[in-house]
Order: structure tokens, then sequence, then C-alpha cells
């Protein structure tokens, strides 16, 4: 029997296919999906066959090789459900919020678990996704569950955000998500099939396009408002687009789709209409260029020539290559990366702060838990952290 989402792994994008050639070539991909679908609109409960319809794709992704992280609206919409409230101050919507995530939570198992998919719940604010440590905290936690092959569903932290940290709106949380994960893929999939010249609720003649490789001005303006007729999100056309900047300047290219059909996923892959929106570069590319581009470094590390010839080689930086520290920084911190000479090598984010490097500097790796009190990881600069100077 053919696997559901089969397609030829040599397809080239075009306007008709473009959206499942990406989802055809992607390793890593975060699928966020909108309240109005998570949310059965005559029970006002959870959408369970639609839920297991994705997982199904879910599952046939998973069968290919592929990464799966979910960001899940609804947990609101359902705690406001079961609570009997009416949207009112934040208060009732984090009261809500802390009702309805357990029903969430509850219901993706319940989707994923017949496939032997393990559900793994993060919740986010966005002082995680802009605060750099706790952003590289984010991501080993999401790496490490991705490597136990666990599915993480990802959601605003409602019961304690407050609106000064809050998204608002799952897209853009989708976009910082794909961003920290270093996704090749986002699938925004909610009430709409993609963009539109204009809102086609309003204006019949309005067309749709396939496929969009730049941002203009003149696309940003075609965004509509939230959809009025699903009545339980908060996102629309436009917080859809700035997700897909977002997305873009990581590499990351978006998919507008519909969610409102089974199975969403393999209807892409069979040609429904959805909106590619394409990136620039490469997940690792774009963050390498952003590490490039840091003005203001924290601190430095002088290396010996053995740590050069392996940097240059394309290796991560070790404890043992450090010859010394100098200036006060904390984990993430971007960092200057000397020879003996005080040429500078690289620079790179640091996976310690400035006091624990003295300590472990020119020891072995294996040392590092005996010398700092835990086990930390085995490099002082990852490889994929780290850009070599011209």
């Amino acid at each position: 029997m053919q696997d559901p989402l089969h397609t030829s792994a040599d397809l080239a994008p075009s306007p008709a296919t473009a959206s499942a050639a990406a989802l055809t070539h992607a390793r890593r991909i975060v699928i966020k999906i909108g309240s109005s679908l998570v949310m059965d609109s005559d029970s006002r409960g959870v959408a369970r066959d639609w839920m297991a319809a994705l997982a199904e794709d879910i599952h046939a992704l998973r069968r290919q090789g592929r990464q799966v992280i979910l960001v899940s609206s609804g947990a609101v919409a359902l705690g406001r459900a079961r609570l009997r409230t009416v949207p009112g101050k934040l208060k009732d919507k984090q009261a809500a919020a802390a009702v309805g995530q357990t029903l969430l939570m509850q219901a993706w198992e319940q989707a994923l678990a017949p496939h032997d998919l393990i559900t793994a719940q993060v919740l986010l604010t966005r002082d995680d996704t802009e605060h750099r440590r706790r952003w590289l905290n984010g991501r080993a936690t999401i790496e490490a569950l991705l490597d136990h092959g666990a599915i993480p569903v990802v959601n605003e932290n409602d019961t304690v955000a407050t609106e000064e940290i809050r998204y608002g709106d799952n897209d853009r949380l989708a976009a910082r998500t794909g961003q920290l994960a270093h996704a090749d893929l986002l699938v925004l999939l909610s009430d709409v099939d993609g963009l539109y010249t204009a809102d086609p609720r309003h204006y019949p003649d309005a067309r749709h396009l396939s496929l969009v490789e730049t941002l203009s001005p003149d696309i940003l303006a075609m965004a509509a408002g939230a959809n009025e007729q699903a009545g339980v999100g908060t996102g629309g056309m436009a917080t859809k687009l700035a997700a897909a900047q977002i997305a873009r300047s990581a590499g990351c290219a978006t998919i507008i789709a519909s969610g409102q059909t089974p199975h969403p996923l393999r209807t892409i892959f069979e040609g429904a209409r959805a909106t590619l929106i394409t990136a620039p570069a490469t997940p690792l590319a774009a963050w390498k260029q952003w590490i490039a581009g840091s003005i203001h470094t924290h601190g430095t590390l002088t290396v010996d020539e053995g740590a050069v010839r392996a940097l240059r080689s394309g290796k991560s930086l070790l404890p043992s290559g450090i010859m010394a520290v100098s200036g006060e920084f904390e984990k993430g911190a971007s960092l200057r990366i000397v020879d003996p000479a005080g040429q500078k090598v690289a620079v790179g984010l640091a996976t310690y702060p400035s006091d624990e490097v003295a300590l472990i500097l020119g020891h072995h790796s294996d040392e590092i838990e005996h010398l700092i009190g835990y086990r930390g990881p085995s490099v002082v600069i990852h490889r994929n952290d780290l850009v070599l100077e011209p």
C-alpha cells in the first residue's frame, strides 16, 4: 500500500506543486493548528476525529524520517467551554488556559498514542524566545525531545503570561518555535487555504497566490483580518504573514493551508490549494549569518593552535583547547575566539558562563562534571553556533 504522504522525491517546485515539494523535502517541520480546528463547533469540545486524522499524517511523516513539532492553539477556548465562561479579564483567560491545557494535552496524547508517538508538553512565553540564555535552554529541550522521538506540543504559557510578555497569537509563536528549533518548514493550518489578493469572503474575484517568493509591501497589504466566522481564534492573515516574515529570516519556509478537511497534510501532497512562502537561505545558514552579524561580543577566548586547526576543519571548541578567558558573560553570550597571537579566528555562542569556562579551560570534556558540579555540554562552543573569520 502506498504511503499516504508519498510523493516523488525529485518533484520540482512549480506554482501548482510548490507546497507539496516543500513538504516533501523538509527535514524538520513545525505544524501550527488553530483553535477553530481543535474545537468541535457543535459540541464545543475536542475535535477528536480531526486530530486522529492529523495524527495519521504525522505518523506518515515520521516513517519517512522527518521530525515534527506541533504548536497547538485551543487551550483557552476549551477551558472556557468547560468553565462555561465568556472572554473577560486576563485572570479569567489564565484560568481558562489552566483548565483547557490539560484537556488539550489529553486530546493530543489520545490522538498520537495509537501510533506509538510520545507527546511532550512545552509551554513558552515571549521571554523564552527573546532572552538568549532561555532561548538556548528551550532549544536544548526541544532538541532532546526530538532526539528521543517525542512530538513536542508547544503552546503559549497563558496561565502565567501577562499582556506585556504575551505573543498574543500562536502564528507568531509557531514562527519563533521554528526559529528556535532550526526548522526548515512551518505549516500554518487554519480555516483559510492560503493568501489571496483580497479577502475572498468579501471579494469573490480575489486571486489565490500559490507561491510567494518575496514578502513585499504589496503582498503584506493583501492580508485580511481575523476570520470572524470561526469565533475562537485570535489570528488572521496579517498574523500569518508576520509569522512567515519571522520564519523566513531564520531560513524557514512557510505553508499557509486549510485544515478544515481530514488529513490536511495529505491533501497538500495531493495538490490542495495552499500558499508557499519561500525562504532565501537554509536555517543553519540564516542562524550563522545572525551570529556573524553580532556587533557586540561579551568576552574573548584565547585558544591554542590545535584548537584553531580543529575549528577550521569544522569541529566544535572543546575546553581542552582554551588557554584563557576574558570578560564576564552568561551562557549564550557572543564571544570572540582568538589564536595565541591575538588574531581573531571566529565568533560563537558560549554554552557556559565565564566563571565556569575559567574552571574547565585546559581540561578534557569528561572532567567537566567534576569541575563545575553538573554534567553540561561537552563543548564550550558548538560548531553550529560558530562562524569562522573569512
